[in-house]
């Protein structure tokens, strides 16, 4: 059972370097526009991959050129959409579409990857979701164009982890599941770049250069994460994201949690350790017989 052990891992690693992006995304949304963070945070990532030298032929080769093509094209479509979303909703309700990723990775993993949940993993989806909403008790404050937003960058997620997990499935590229989606939005990207462009200084190239780092952590471990666990399993897991906000909301800002936040961080604790036992529990009774 290492490999779960190592996943469960990977994934919490994921999820404490998404929401530090999630949180810098909210921070430089309302300065600069979606193709001038994504240019310069893509080319980061990709310089410091050439740079490391890690970034070879054999690397970036995968046997998997279409889905990946998918892949790339669904993530750069999320990318942009998630970017809007934050700049015109409070981070409460894109989390709220956030939420709705598990959810719908579930429903398509089965017809897409032939790895239907099995009906205790809807259990615990469902528990999560209610966790979610309880962590926004106000709920959406009406349909906005920013929800549109919202729902595509969901939709569109889905697909991307979807994509991941079919490639991961068949061969071990983390790297190039990491470059090609950032080349993607690279290229993009940059042919609105003049249009939107406006002067920096040194901190925003900072804050830039963190959430090259912190995205390129993300994608790196969730494509190991989705190489050793199907997406219905590692997409709820994803969602212990809202503990880091919580810790770091508690810790960094003074923000006592409410009681809505504490229910909600239990229910979503609970549903992601529930679906690895059994996990667990499954993997065990297949190794008996």
């Amino acid at each position: 059972m290492k490999g779960l052990a190592v996943a469960l891992l990977l994934v919490l690693g994921q999820t404490g370097f998404i929401a530090a992006s999630d949180g810098i995304t909210k921070y430089l949304s309302c300065q600069f526009e979606a193709p001038q963070l994504f240019v310069l945070s893509s080319g980061m990532i990709l310089a410091a991959m050439l740079a490391r030298g890690r970034t070879g032929r054999k690397a970036l080769r995968t046997r998997s050129p279409r889905v990946m093509g998918l892949r790339a094209g669904l993530t750069v479509v999320a990318s942009f959409a998630f970017f809007q979303a934050f700049h015109m909703l409070p981070l409460a309700d894109v989390f709220l579409f956030i939420a709705m990723i598990p959810l719908i990775s579930a429903a398509l993993s089965g017809p897409f990857l032939n790895e239907t949940p099995r009906p205790t993993a809807w259990i615990a989806l469902m528990i999560g979701t209610v966790g979610l909403l309880a962590m926004s008790p106000g709920g959406l404050t009406g349909f906005q164009g920013g929800h549109a937003w919202a729902a595509l960058a969901a939709l569109c997620g889905s697909g991307s982890l979807l994509a991941g997990r079919y490639i991961g499935r068949i061969e071990k590229a983390p790297m190039a599941q990491v470059f090609w989606p950032n080349l993607a939005l690279l290229v993009a990207m940059g042919a609105a770049l003049p249009f939107v462009w406006q002067p920096m200084d040194v901190a925003d190239l900072f804050w830039i250069a963190a959430y090259s780092a912190a995205l390129f952590a993300a994608r790196y471990l969730v494509a190991e994460a989705l190489r050793l666990l199907p997406a219905h399993l590692v997409t709820p897991l994803m969602n212990l994201q809202f503990l880091w906000m919580v810790a770091i909301g508690w810790l960094a800002f003074a923000e006592i949690p409410a009681t809505g936040t504490v229910v909600g961080v239990t229910l979503i604790t609970a549903s992601g350790l529930w679906l690895v036992f059994e996990e667990h529990r499954a993997r065990l009774a297949e190794a008996r017989a």
